[in-house]
């Protein structure tokens, strides 16, 4: 039933585009997509919306992030004729989703606007926890990772990934397909923007920047890797790492990533990294996409 209370009354009632920024701990989900008797984003959120506005359009994320997967900025867009304000709807919703799921920000935007299709770029970063005990209050959000590593051929191995390559080495099948119905996107859990596909099922990607860094917070020593490109493969972004602290622990040379990359086959990388220290970081758009929504009664938050 409509949450009343948050309903911006005399407005006249038609369809209008929405675009929420999410974040979330996804340590207890099974993933971004909908899967019949599992939690996830995707339904939770759907869930809360019906609760508010009793209205269940399925949200669209910016990508599927996979079990276990977090986000500081998950985008997502979906249609209302509810007329509520972005501050109601914003503040309704965080009063029945989990706590692990907050919407940070919520406006209106252009209907032609969609959170994936209309991606022009994403980054991703993983976090590892350097120090020899990992406190737990971190444990759920970084890969304890105490062995020596080698900063600078971590650093050497991350700019080798720059530019336009396929990645096909790094690319995961998706195990959980039957489970959850129907084909899924090539891209899987990290999907490309549709217009930066070159072709459909194409392993070819473009990645803009690829870097580690190191930060001491209070709580010890981490080392993150931030890769921001126009797409990414089904598991890609863990694969890299995987196979950069393979090169980090001096189990395979720096020159040997070209001649994975070269060889096109998952088997010739490394193990893919647990998926607790990956983070959807941000997801950029054109500027024009989101600057208007398409209502001049609801106030618009730039």
């Amino acid at each position: 039933m409509m949450d009343r209370e948050h309903i911006e009354a005399g407005s006249t009632a038609r369809q209008r585009t929405w675009k929420l920024t999410l974040a979330y701990d996804g340590t207890d989900f099974s993933g971004w997509q909908v899967q019949p008797g599992k939690p996830t984003i995707q339904g939770e959120l759907q869930a809360a919306l019906g609760r508010v506005t009793g209205e269940t359009p399925l949200p669209q994320g910016s990508g599927r992030t996979d079990a276990g997967v977090h986000a500081l900025a998950q985008v997502v867009s979906f249609a209302l004729t509810a007329p509520i304000p972005p501050e109601n709807l914003q503040r309704a919703l965080n009063r029945t989703l989990p706590p692990s799921i907050r919407v940070s920000a919520a406006k209106t935007v252009r209907s032609s606007f969609h959170a994936r299709h209309s991606a022009a770029a994403k980054t991703y970063e993983y976090r590892i926890f350097r120090g020899a005990i990992c406190p737990p209050f971190e444990a759920r959000f970084v890969y304890p990772c105490p062995w020596p590593l080698d900063a600078a051929a971590l650093d050497e191995a991350a700019r080798i990934f720059l530019g336009e390559h396929d990645f096909a080495s790094f690319a995961a099948s998706d195990p959980d397909l039957s489970s959850r119905g129907g084909a899924r996107d090539p891209d899987g859990d990290e999907a490309a923007p549709e217009a930066a596909k070159p072709e459909r099922g194409s392993t070819i990607r473009t990645i803009l920047s690829s870097a580690w860094e190191l930060a001491w917070p209070e709580a010890g020593e981490f080392l993150i890797y931030r890769v921001r490109g126009n797409g990414f493969l089904h598991h890609m972004v863990r694969n890299l790492v995987g196979t950069m602290l393979d090169v980090g622990r001096g189990q395979l040379a720096v020159r040997e990533v070209p001649k994975i990359l070269n060889a096109r086959n998952r088997a010739a990388a490394g193990p893919t990294a647990p998926a607790k220290g990956l983070f959807l970081h941000s997801v950029e758009y054109p500027a024009d996409d989101f600057a208007a929504g398409d209502d001049p009664d609801l106030r618009i938050d730039a």
